[in-house]
């Protein structure tokens, strides 16, 4: 879950550090550090607890020597907690050596134990101190920094991402992966290494994707990537799509304002270049056509956010496809010996393409002989290189901790999915697929007008609401994950209590916990749907409303079936019911926002969270 940068060129390193952090910064913000060679060939280093501007304010009150080797990191403490001494880089080699890392080294209990016994002291409580001692003696044994770096990657176990340097070699980095991210960018005469590649984007586009098992050593003048045994390997080159101005703010109160604003675009952005003439086509999936018609099950594989998009795009698979659809939490799956075939594809969604639950699951399900295939937002991460095919969202750098746009672009990529499966297996007709084709082109434009017409009142709302402690959320059929996703979020950002529930759920327990003045979100299912849902969502606010809560109704227009009912109604433009989570979310993401900001709380960074979750 932390950031880490490195760098080597002709430029003051602490000032591309800095700015690398900074970008980085959702990956963990409890403390930051860096370690610089400086012009006089000394290792100079500079480390704090708290957020990266705690470190910056120190670096302006006691400046330290620049140079133009440098590596950076940004934590979210696992092992030791959030302190001085914890944070990194720590150092070896009597401070001639600097280390940083991101993930958790397993076996640092027994290699501690082994060092102690040596007679090596230890300063911290973290397991990357300890691969710091190691790589010490390692260099002291063989005076070669890559050969020792080669030996104690080789000792690890779990999942990390390590850089170090040496002031022996100044004007040199090196890096290793395992089961953790790592991405190079390329400069003109400069490089730089990365957790992603937010780290660089301001600096160069052009990158280089690590694999499993791999170590790279950067310099001014180039780039040698070589796997464990040291055989040098075949990288993968790809360019950022993005630039380094669409992770800034750009004069929004928080990143979180910002992503939610981009939400239509995120929608837009994903059907881009998919929809010809009516039809999906999907360009990453070319050459896949009998795979996706021969499939019989699919098994969707996510971690919270990520999760209630897959139960959304379940409605709308197995509604299209006529295939069965499961969604499972990753970090559940392979611990209970699940029934995987050749004809299963198994479909990962994660913004970030690193989360550790995902990563393990997708291998275990290759392992199994399934299909693999990826929804990611994140270009050159490890998951879609780990997985049969992917398919990519385009939303754009989401930095703040919270998803929002993303979400949206993650169930807009599982329909569009749903629909190239639906028109490959003959289970819906031309028509229907340039009917649905239709409602997708028009989600955008719709986000807008909910951003237009309700945002302010929403806001309001969550005002008045500021000392609210527990808001409930209920909804049916393909509002049960929105339900559950407003939830989270006002869990993430209020740190209030907050549960989702299936409507029909209500009578089975949780209606207990009506009681006056509660307030309960209801996501109204629109009247013009198949069934009964309507009415009985409307039986269901009666229910509650009588035993005294609060409810607010996010609600199509033009239905007046909720108006006598509910304390507020907040208005969604019309859409075919499939869509409608999409519309209904942006309300839920606007209250907790909101709600969060009445109560003095960071947005973008809340307490106890990264944004991308990279141990298991």
């Amino acid at each position: 879950m932390c950031g880490i940068i490195g760098y080597v060129g002709p430029r003051p390193s602490q000032d591309i550090l800095m700015s690398g952090l900074a970008r980085l910064e959702y990956r963990g913000y409890d403390s930051a550090g860096i370690a610089v060679i400086d012009g006089e060939g000394d290792l100079g280093m500079r480390k704090r607890s708290g957020k990266l501007a705690v470190l910056r304010e120190d670096l302006a009150d006691r400046p330290m020597p620049d140079g133009t080797t440098g590596i950076g990191h940004t934590r979210w403490a696992t092992h030791g907690g959030p302190t001085d001494v914890n944070a990194h880089p720590h150092l070896a080699d009597d401070g001639k050596l600097a280390v940083i890392h991101n993930g958790i080294i397993e076996n640092f209990s027994e290699l501690k134990s082994e060092l102690v016994g040596d007679g090596f002291a230890f300063r911290s409580d973290t397991d990357t101190e300890v691969a710091a001692v190691l790589l010490g003696r390692e260099y002291a044994a063989t005076g070669d920094m890559v050969q020792a770096f080669r030996a104690v990657v080789a000792r690890l176990e779990g999942a990390f991402t390590l850089l170090a340097m040496h002031q022996d070699h100044p004007g040199m980095v090196v890096g290793a992966r395992r089961n953790s991210p790592l991405v190079i960018g390329l400069g003109e005469g400069e490089n730089f290494l990365g957790s992603d590649v937010a780290a660089f984007v301001e600096h160069t586009r052009n990158a280089l994707a690590i694999g499993q098992d791999q170590i790279v050593v950067i310099t001014p003048a180039g780039v040698e990537v070589t796997d464990f045994a040291g055989s040098p390997v075949e990288v993968e080159p790809f360019e950022v799509t993005w630039d380094a101005a669409a992770a800034e703010k750009g004069g929004w109160s928080s990143f979180m304002a910002k992503e939610v604003s981009e939400e239509p675009d995120a929608v837009a952005n994903t059907l881009r270049g998919r929809i010809r003439e009516g039809h999906i086509e999907i360009p990453e999936l070319d050459g896949m056509d009998d795979l996706l018609t021969g499939i019989d099950r699919i098994l969707v594989l996510a971690c919270g956010t990520a999760a209630y998009a897959g139960m959304v795009g379940k409605y709308a698979l197995e509604s299209w496809t006529r295939v069965p659809v499961d969604v499972e939490l990753a970090h559940e799956f392979r611990y209970r010996d699940p029934v995987l075939s050749p004809s299963t594809l198994v479909v990962s969604i994660s913004q970030s393409g690193e989360t550790m639950d995902t990563l393990m699951a997708v291998k275990y399900a290759r392992e199994r002989g399934a299909k693999t295939l990826s929804i990611c937002n994140t270009q050159g991460a490890t998951i879609p290189r780990e997985s049969d095919a992917v398919v990519y969202t385009h939303a754009g750098p989401e930095v703040a901790v919270a998803s929002t746009k993303a979400f949206v672009a993650q169930i807009t990529a599982l329909y569009l999915l749903a629909l190239h499966v639906a028109r490959l297996r003959g289970s819906l007709s031309p028509e229907q697929i340039a009917e649905n084709v239709a409602e997708l082109e028009a989600i955008p434009g719709k986000l807008s007008r909910v951003l237009e017409t309700e945002q302010d009142r929403i806001e309001q709302l969550a005002h008045w609401m500021g000392d609210t402690r527990s808001v409930l959320f209920l909804g049916r059929n393909v509002g049960y994950p929105i339900a559950m996703e407003g939830a989270l979020k006002l869990k993430e950002l209020a740190y209030i209590h907050a549960e989702g529930f299936a409507a029909g759920e209500l009578k089975h327990g949780p209606i207990a916990l009506i009681e006056p003045g509660q307030p309960v979100f209801v996501i109204v299912p629109s009247p013009r749907a198949e069934g009964e849902m309507h009415r009985k969502v409307i039986s269901s606010i009666e229910e509650i409303r009588a035993r005294g809560a609060r409810v607010i109704a996010i609600a199509e227009e033009g239905d007046a079936a909720v108006l006598p009912l509910a304390d507020e109604v907040l208005r969604i433009p019309l859409a075919a019911p499939m869509f409608e989570p999409i519309l209904g979310v942006m309300p839920l993401h606007i209250f907790a926002m909101g709600l969060a900001t009445a109560k003095g709380l960071d947005v973008d960074q809340p307490r106890n969270l990264a944004k991308s979750v990279t141990v298991e």
